[in-house]
């Protein structure tokens, strides 16, 4: 078996439920923030979303400089709406998605780079970068999300087993 197909089952299951987390985010608490040292909701949201896109640019090229010497850097998408954030998502899932899909073992055991600045901040074979810089960290920040919403008396949806707000084992 072929190391995209491994990854695309979990990838499609993480998809599903991050979807369902992104279809929950309130719009009247866009700016809403637990603490002052964490994301505003609207950040954490457009950040959810545009992580499931990074799968392309890591099967693609071979670094990311996210401030890259003598051009702008990256700009992080800030949720306006739950259309856009989901029009996002659903944008993003369906282009990594196709990548991951059309990768060879080859082409994923490649290394690749991040980079700030023109700095390596750290490289791994890409395989390793699509599991921990991309989907882990998509999973570490829906955790955050569902946190969000439970603050707020949203129903946290069921991830991978039960909530306390829906169903049951």
């Amino acid at each position: 078996m072929k190391l995209s197909e491994m990854y695309l089952s979990e990838f499609d299951n993480e998809m599903v439920s991050t979807r369902k987390t992104l279809e929950r985010i309130p719009e009247d608490k866009l700016s809403w923030k637990p603490h002052e040292k964490s994301m505003p909701l609207d950040r954490l949201a457009g950040h959810v979303a545009e992580m499931v896109g990074w799968a392309v640019q890591t099967i693609k090229q071979d670094s990311l400089d996210f401030a890259p010497p003598g051009a702008p850097p990256f700009q992080p998408t800030v949720a306006t709406s739950r259309k856009q954030v989901l029009e996002i998502f659903d944008k993003n899932r369906a282009a990594s998605r196709e990548a991951i899909a059309g990768a060879s073992d080859e082409d994923l055991m490649k290394s690749w780079s991040l980079l700030r600045g023109g700095q390596v901040l750290m490289t791994m074979p890409k395989f390793a970068v699509l599991r921990s810089f991309c989907l882990n960290h998509v999973v570490h920040h829906r955790a955050q999300l569902g946190v969000y919403l439970r603050l707020n008396n949203i129903p946290v949806p069921s991830v991978y087993g039960p909530s306390a707000d829906e169903g049951s084992l």
